[in-house]
């Protein structure tokens, strides 16, 4: 059978916007990604289902792209009994294991001290399961990882792409150079590397602004005709699109250690002055953004860190990124 691919697209409550899922006619019916737990999504899921020919009761296993509650949010519309299929990073945030939860909050509580971060702002950590509201609840029934084929879709084969998120992989049609790549390529905006915490048998915590240009970089390691995306138009050029997110990260870290060359500066002081009128109201994610280039900064060699009592320091070294 000739595999076609739809797109629908359903709007999230998230200053992102809509959001894309896909449908992938094959031997079986196949949803990847499966937007935002809200009424308003779910009726606009069903009313585009319907005018492909499908229901909701009609589609065999979902596979998501990663975890974040804009791409998984309708699995608790469907039916139990079809499969939910991801990376096993996905599994602890999917099924909103509340002992993970509790340790995501302790790892947040130390790592932000060591950041130099206000006692105010840790006190806030609890709200940081405040958009799973929009997220489901579903185990993963099964796990798929790099170099794997999509179940019932044999051409259709996983990338692991870490950065975005620990969980994030894109599946790729060799047969025509096709990509699914939620996401991890988005044609208007950089993802945000979102910091998480270690994962189970993980002894230091992941730096996601690094894996996510190693994970930009691999992209050129295939020949992708085009790139689905989970939010926005298709990806056309990929080359460009790597080589344009490498350089804006390039111009990005040396505005940050412009900064530090004027003095030593905790991650949270970095933050500040990065994002002074955001810091606030979107704190984890200028936090992971900040940190993520303080990451870049002491992998090139550009920036030192320092313990003074409980938290550290960066300091410039005589270099340019």
């Amino acid at each position: 059978m000739k595999e076609r691919v739809y797109r629908i697209t359903v709007p999230t409550p998230f200053p992102v916007g809509n959001v894309n899922m896909y449908v992938i006619e094959g031997d079986n019916l196949t949803l990847i990604d499966a937007g935002v737990k809200t009424e308003e999504a779910w009726q606009s899921f069903q009313q585009q289902l319907r005018e492909l020919g499908y229901t909701p009761r009609d589609i065999d296993q979902v596979v998501i792209t990663h975890h974040h509650p804009d791409h998984v949010g309708l699995i608790d519309y469907l039916s139990e009994e079809i499969p939910v299929i991801g990376h096993k990073k996905a599994d602890r945030w999917v099924r909103q294991d509340e002992t993970f939860f509790q340790q995501q909050q302790q790892f947040f509580a130390q790592f932000l001290v060591e950041c130099g971060v206000d006692q105010s702002f840790i006190a806030q950590l609890p709200q940081l399961r405040r958009s799973l509201r929009y997220a489901c609840r579903r185990p993963l029934a099964g796990t798929v990882q790099e170099g794997d084929s999509l179940p019932g879709l044999p051409h259709w084969k996983v990338i692991e792409t870490p950065g975005h998120a620990q969980s994030h992989i894109v599946f790729y049609r060799e047969t025509d150079g096709v990509m699914i790549g939620g996401d991890h390529l988005l044609l208007h905006i950089s993802p945000n590397p979102m910091m998480e915490p270690p994962f189970v048998g993980e002894t230091e915590r992941p730096k996601p602004l690094l894996q996510y240009n190693d994970s930009l970089r691999k992209m050129l390691r295939y020949d992708i005709a085009y790139c689905m995306t989970g939010h926005g138009e298709d990806v056309t050029d990929v080359p460009a699109l790597v080589e344009k997110r490498l350089r804006k990260q390039r111009e990005r870290a040396e505005q940050v250690l412009e900064m530090i060359k004027q003095g030593p500066h905790t991650v949270f002081q970095v933050c500040q002055k990065l994002f002074p009128a955001v810091y606030r109201q979107e704190f984890m994610l200028t936090m992971s953004e900040t940190i993520g280039q303080l990451d870049y900064l002491e992998a090139n060699g550009a920036v030192k860190k320092r313990q003074t009592g409980d938290y550290y320091v960066y300091e410039a070294v005589e270099v340019s990124v």
